[in-house]
């Protein structure tokens, strides 16, 4: 009879401890493993992913982004590559266009000076192969115009004639003289050497316009335009439109660049809101699922078997 009691107490012993911790691993929201025979619990700790990170790593560096998000290699390597690849092209087409620019600075430095400007003004040329006259062109009497060139006199010169040190050229239009004074300098900037070759009044200053200028018409789109052109001019203006063609292209290279840092930026925060929202479905279904052990007052040790539950 002792031994019966003491075997059942024994079991019932079991059988409390395993209600217990049964009944404790229910009333628990937290979710944890359990070191008791009776319940298992599968704990998973909260996921929380910056996308900010990503963000700013791919804004950075295009591709660190990606593989920080454990994207795929090729997806790092295509954004590392874009960049990689528009940098070196934004590099060769600004050497280019920095090269050409010198050649052409250096051609019309050789072949347009005011004396050319000057005389071509006051002593007509010749007149062009088809007979048409230089006079007959406004632009090319008189020195003033829709633009102008820059030139310095010295301070004993501008005193002389009581004017600035820094003048138009339209000052030639009464003081045409100036242009053969050794105390005068021309200006050499941007837009003296964009009004040469973009501007008529202007062509008179190339050393072949006393005897090799001609005109020809130019297709404006809505109107027709009278260009006047020397050969030296027209080269100048084709060397100076293979420098600005390169120019354009690296542009175009800084603008691939950016869009490359952008769209990197957004690819790596929408795989990064993939991949916690994927993580946060896995964390749900952790969340829901319990293990228990099932009471069995058969078995000697009270348990019956495993029991598993998923909440959906």
């Amino acid at each position: 009879m002792e031994i019966k009691v003491e075997r059942m107490s024994k079991s019932f012993l079991i059988f409390s401890i395993f209600y217990f911790y049964t009944a404790l691993g229910y009333a628990q929201e937290s979710e944890q493993i359990s070191d008791s025979v009776s319940v298992l619990f599968i704990e998973q700790e909260e996921v929380d992913i910056y996308s900010g990170k990503p963000l700013v790593m791919s804004l950075i560096l295009p591709g660190s982004g990606q593989y920080y998000n454990k994207s795929p290699l090729w997806k790092t390597a295509s954004f590392l590559g874009v960049e990689i690849g528009t940098i070196l092209a934004w590099s060769y087409y600004n050497k280019k266009a920095d090269e050409l620019k010198n050649g052409y600075q250096r051609y019309a430095d050789e072949n347009w000076n005011l004396q050319n400007w000057v005389t071509n003004k006051i002593s007509a040329p010749i007149p062009s192969e088809d007979g048409r006259a230089w006079s007959s062109f406004d632009e090319l009497l008189n020195f003033s115009g829709t633009h102008d060139l820059t030139i310095i006199i010295s301070a004993e010169t501008a005193d002389q004639y009581g004017i600035p040190t820094t003048l138009s050229t339209d000052i030639l239009d009464s003081l045409s003289e100036l242009a053969f004074s050794d105390d005068v300098i021309l200006v050499r900037d941007r837009h003296f050497y964009e009004n040469i070759g973009k501007y008529d009044q202007f062509v008179g200053g190339w050393s072949d316009a006393s005897t090799d200028w001609y005109w020809e018409e130019k297709d404006v789109g809505d109107d027709i335009e009278e260009v006047i052109k020397t050969p030296k001019k027209a080269k100048y203006i084709n060397q100076r439109y293979d420098s600005n063609q390169f120019l354009t292209a690296a542009k175009y290279s800084i603008t691939v660049l950016m869009f490359n840092h952008v769209i990197s930026g957004i690819d790596a925060v929408w795989t990064s809101r993939k991949n916690a929202s994927k993580m946060k479905k896995n964390q749900t279904l952790l969340n829901n699922t319990r293990l228990d052990l099932v009471y069995n007052p058969k078995n000697p040790l009270g348990i019956g078997g495993l029991r598993l539950s998923v909440r959906f």
